[in-house]
């Protein structure tokens, strides 16, 4: 069973900017992680919360990262990017 996505607004964003082939890759990582969302790796300390599915586009790795809200069955896109920055940047 699949679940349902919503993007937060910073994963809106940071999707906006990339380009054509990432966003065909992003969406993809995106279907799967709505058919299993256990797949990603859960992380520890201040970042708990999130889980990251990493993946190749373009030859480089990108993150999604993700929440879940298990109650309603309910994946919560919170940002996308490269390695570089990328828990600096959702710590904020």
């Amino acid at each position: 069973m699949t679940w349902q996505v919503m993007q937060t607004r910073r994963f809106a964003r940071q999707y906006k900017k990339l380009h054509g082939n990432t966003v065909s890759d992003i969406d993809d990582a995106v279907e799967v992680v709505s058919q299993t969302p256990k797949v990603g790796i859960r992380k520890k300390g201040d970042l708990s919360e999130l889980y990251v599915y990493k993946f190749i586009s373009s030859g480089q790795e990108y993150l999604l990262g993700y929440t879940l809200d298990e109650e309603v069955k309910l994946v919560y896109l919170e940002a996308v990017g490269s390695h570089q920055n990328f828990y600096r940047d959702i710590k904020k």
